[in-house]
């Protein structure tokens, strides 16, 4: 069959580090090619170089058989070659046709705001991406902001697109009719790279797959001869299990932790997000909170670790308040957060890790005197933290933005965890993560909660839920609207609800 895309000998070097180290990948023209890796492995590397962003110091590109050199991503875009982004580069203020044609080097002065409602509508109706011409970003649901995205790389005639992480914020109904939609494309002769961690999807929507580890290709497989477990195996070199996990130490439920009593909350244009939410977390115990992206979940954990004032309501740590919108009365309480947005909410990103690890504790006598920081202690902390945590850095000094995603979640974990809270708010904490990485972080979460920590686990993976709770409870609308016992949890049931289908129950 005709190759769409052939990379060969793909080599790129960035100081101290070999992203790509020959990396081969022969994609066909008319399939869906999941593209596989842990954190670090040279995907994203090898999806810049693809896309115009980076150039190979060795190695060739050919797109449909001929030799291509891209110096920038126009030129990519102009060889058919899309990418939709797992971080949307939207303007929220922009209407969808706007953003659509945003960019276009052949756009008239005045937009024919007619003529792309019209083009957009079509590609929207021919691959069943719904979504308003005239609607403004910021008025679109994640999902449909994604849909957006799709559309932008259809609208300029692209032919390969590839798709980073795609269903990292989208229900399991979304992420069905995204697979449809993809399915859709592929049926016309487009090519679709997915990217992705999530192997049951992996398996699910592509025909092929090449695992990346270390920067050089481990191989491709036909995916109808392969199975999750093999390919988790391919990915890190070892088998990795994601069942369960069992308890040694038991929730001490009876034993609350974190109280929150009719808390209502806005959202950054003045709109309330959350509706008198109630909920208890008990000693040791995991409460996963369900739901799809931009129902009131980002507001709650702000809230709670004092980035948010509340409306009303009240929020206590073992029976102490804590005080609306202080996040150093927070952090006094006992309240550690792992923030969806690592990189921009959780840590300083140009900044190293050293500073980062140090950002909630320098006023300590331990890390200052006088107001000057004890840059030996820090850099003692740092590297304690480092090797108790496993952080793979070149040293204390690197900036954090320069680590891979796995490495700057362990970051993060130490920081908060070293803290040693009584309450952790864990936003989406594997997200984008490689199935090691995953396996690290579901560690450390298990571990703290045997140590008596409440966890509070914000998710919009359920089988992340359902393997880490105690408890499960269901976000829609800024509302608490259902509550079940994890080991007594359905699938469909949460995902009906997490969807709005239907509204009931409460939380305890």
């Amino acid at each position: 069959m005709k190759s769409a895309v052939r990379m060969t000998g793909i080599v790129k070097r960035f100081p101290g580090v070999v992203a790509n180290d020959g990396v081969d990948v022969d994609i066909r023209a008319g399939e869906v090619h999941a593209l596989l890796g842990e954190n670090g492995a040279g995907k994203s590397t090898l999806s810049n170089i693809l896309t115009g962003l980076y150039r190979p110091d060795d190695g060739t590109v050919e797109i449909d058989g001929h030799p291509m050199q891209f110096s920038s991503p126009r030129d990519a875009l102009e060889a058919g070659i899309g990418m939709v982004h797992q971080h949307f580069r939207l303007v929220s203020t922009f209407t969808v046709a706007e953003n659509v044609v945003l960019g276009e080097p052949d756009s008239p002065f005045m937009m024919d705001a007619a003529r792309v409602a019209q083009q957009v509508k079509e590609l929207s109706d021919r691959y069943g991406l719904a979504v308003d011409p005239s609607a403004r970003i910021w008025q679109l649901s994640v999902g449909e902001q994604q849909r957006v995205e799709i559309i932008k790389v259809l609208y300029r005639g692209a032919k390969v697109l590839i798709l980073d992480e795609p269903t990292a914020v989208l229900t399991p109904i979304e992420a069905d009719a995204l697979f449809k939609t993809l399915r859709a494309m592929v049926a016309e002769g487009r090519t679709v790279i997915f990217i992705s961690h999530k192997l049951d999807e992996v398996i699910k929507v592509s025909d092929r797959v090449t695992v990346l580890r270390g920067g050089k290709t481990v191989g491709t497989v036909e995916t109808a001869s392969t199975n999750t477990r093999e390919l988790a195996s391919l990915m890190v070199g070892r088998s990795v299990e994601f069942n369960r996990i069992v308890r040694s130490n038991p929730a001490d439920v009876a034993h609350t932790v974190l109280t929150l009593d009719g808390v209502s909350a806005r959202d950054d244009r003045g709109r309330e997000a959350l509706h008198d939410i109630s909920l208890m977390v008990g000693r040791g115990e995991i409460v996963g909170v369900a739901g799809v992206a931009g129902n009131g979940q980002r507001e709650l954990a702000e809230v709670i670790s004092g980035m948010r004032p509340l409306s009303t309501g009240r929020i206590d740590v073992a029976g102490e308040s804590v005080q609306s919108g202080r996040a150093r009365s927070a952090i006094a309480k006992g309240i550690a957060h792992i923030p969806e947005d690592r990189l921009h909410t959780g840590l300083a990103s140009s900044h190293s890790v050293e500073d980062n690890l140090a950002l909630k504790n320098y006023r300590s006598s331990s890390l200052s005197k006088f107001r000057v920081l004890r840059r030996k202690a820090i850099r003692a902390q740092a590297a304690d933290l480092v090797r108790s945590y496993d952080v793979k850095t070149p040293d204390t000094v690197t900036p954090v933005r320069l680590l891979s995603g796995g490495n700057v979640q362990k970051v993060l974990l130490a920081r908060e965890f070293s803290s040693l809270p009584k309450v952790l708010i864990a936003a989406s904490p594997t997200r984008g993560l490689d199935v090691g990485a995953i396996e690290t972080v579901r560690a450390r979460l298990v571990e703290a909660a045997e140590r008596g920590v409440g966890i509070l686990l914000i998710s919009e993976d359920l089988d992340e839920i359902m393997s880490l709770a105690d408890r499960i409870v269901v976000m829609y609308e800024g509302r608490l609207v259902d509550e079940v016992a994890a080991e007594a949890a359905d699938r469909e049931r949460l995902g009906l609800t997490m969807g709005g289908s239907t509204v009931s129950g409460g939380a305890r």
